[in-house]
């Protein structure tokens, strides 16, 4: 690079600069009159200077030792760089600031100046792993309050328990339901096979269940229905208070949604979707149908893998 040799960047929607030889992007952008934050004075110790690459990534200078600490620490994607520690080598390249203004900073550090471990959204093929029970509105209209919430929680112990030890992870509880993800991406043959190990796992301890403990001591037999699926969806975290929450969103979620939902009118606990059903490396001998659901144009294949359930299940139950 020249003594004078200067490179252009564009931050998108806001403003094209040039950054000079030995400069940082921060120093630059912070010169040409944008209003760049960098709580820490550009030492790679806060992260409100990081902006995500869009096009040109090769163009910029390697993340020096500072900056790998920074993002192994946060999990930042190789698409995130910290402005303060990056220089062009060559050009152009475009890249999107990504705290905007002060209502943003709070979403990745907070006022004491303890870095947040939220990761950036990012693409990814999950398996994605439903859970309702079944005509348990029926229960808390005609039990206790006390009873409807003990069994909710001695339930979902048993149900996070066995997710867990497979290596999944719960990432929402809705009422009597949950739905949680295996897989980080990889290895999604392994995953599918944990997933439904986890089915089968809970399905016997729920039976167990309900000859030892709910039929005994509440006349009650408890039925689950599972749906599972598999796709790319966009995952990331999120600050509520003081607590960090997985977030994982898209179409594929909505399938397997509505896979669970559909034990129901075929009247069988356990339904998977073709794609998943095909990443099992031993699958099962398993009949199949073609459904429609609603919200998804085309018709779905889906194996049944379950069993019909112990008591009548209403399809109508919004629970």
């Amino acid at each position: 690079m020249r003594k004078n040799e200067k490179f252009l960047v564009e931050f998108v929607n806001e403003k094209k600069f040039f950054v000079l030889k030995n400069q940082s992007i921060l120093q630059a952008s912070l010169a040409a009159g944008i209003p760049h934050f960098h709580a820490c004075g550009g030492k790679a110790k806060c992260s409100t200077c990081r902006v995500l690459v869009l096009e040109g990534g090769e163009s910029l200078t390697g993340s020096n030792q500072k900056e790998k600490i920074l993002k192994n620490k946060m999990q930042l994607s190789p698409q995130v760089r910290l402005a303060c520690q990056t220089n062009i080598t060559s050009g152009p390249v475009k890249m999107k600031r990504i705290i905007q203004d002060e209502t943003d900073i709070d979403l990745y550090i907070d006022r004491k100046g303890t870095k947040s471990g939220q990761q950036m959204g990012k693409e990814a093929e999950l398996i994605l792993f439903f859970l309702d029970i079944r005509n348990f509105t029926r229960f808390v209209e005609t039990h206790l309050p006390f009873d409807v919430i003990h069994i909710i929680r001695k339930l979902f112990s048993v149900f996070q328990n066995h997710i867990e030890a497979n290596g999944g992870k719960i990432i929402e509880t809705a009422g009597d339901g949950l739905y949680a993800v295996f897989g980080s991406g990889t290895d999604n043959m392994k995953q599918a096979d944990r997933a439904v190990g986890t089915a089968y796992s809970i399905f016997s301890a729920l039976e167990k269940m309900n000859r030892d403990y709910f039929v005994y001591h509440f006349n009650q037999q408890i039925d689950i229905g599972i749906g599972m699926h598999v796709g790319k969806v966009v995952s990331g975290s999120i600050r509520l208070g003081d607590a960090e929450h997985t977030i994982v969103m898209g179409y594929p979620v909505n399938v397997a949604s509505r896979l669970q939902d559909a034990t129901k009118t075929l009247n069988n606990n356990f339904i998977v979707s073709a794609s998943f059903y095909h990443l099992l490396q031993q699958p099962p001998m398993a009949p199949f149908r073609s459904i429609r659901v609603k919200g998804i144009s085309k018709a779905l294949r889906v194996f049944l893998m379950g069993k019909a359930y112990q008591q009548m299940v209403d399809s109508k139950e919004g629970a």
